[in-house]
């Protein structure tokens, strides 16, 4: 089952002396989430009315009703969160969240190779870093060839594996 509330970063400071805080954004850019007017504490229990400006490669948020450096300080270390109904994501996207967990499935046999961990950017294309029943980790690659369908009612991400992903052939 998806979340309601995401993860979107971790408040690591303050900014200047008027209440403003730095968030270590966990979102594909800071600019991404300098669209949200509504961030929560405690996975969605307590809403912060927020303005966001990205800055270099975090993210400088103005809540309101904080209004110094001693108020915002209070704040360091907390995670906030976005709501899911607030995200306005482009066909084809999706959270990592929703991804980290799902079982990673045969398309033409139905065996379960293993649970998604992580997924990794490296810049050409995403990699699924999948945990097996003995604990090895396999690195999948996020392509069409091998990636068939991402499953969230059943909880799965089809494959059609490649010749030596999970065997030492050449």
């Amino acid at each position: 089952m998806q979340k309601q509330y995401l993860e979107a970063g971790r408040i690591v400071g303050t900014h200047g002396v008027s209440g403003e805080m730095r968030l270590e954004c966990w979102c594909n850019t800071p600019a991404f989430l300098s669209k949200f007017k509504t961030l929560y504490l405690d996975e969605g229990k307590t809403a912060l009315s927020v303005s966001c400006r990205p800055h270099k490669n975090i993210v400088l948020i103005r809540a309101k009703g904080i209004s110094s450096i001693e108020e915002a300080d209070l704040y360091r270390g907390r995670i906030l969160y976005i709501d899911r109904a607030d995200a306005k994501l482009s066909k084809g996207e999706h959270f990592v969240q929703d991804i980290i967990g799902l079982k990673v499935v045969d398309e033409q046999t139905e065996e379960v190779y293993g649970v998604v961990s992580d997924v990794l950017k490296t810049g050409s294309n995403d990699v699924y870093e999948m945990k097996d029943s003995d604990g090895r980790m396999v690195y999948i690659p996020v392509i069409p060839d091998v990636i068939r369908e991402l499953d969230f009612e059943r909880e799965r991400v089809l494959i059609h594996p490649m010749k030596g992903l999970f065997d030492d052939e050449d």
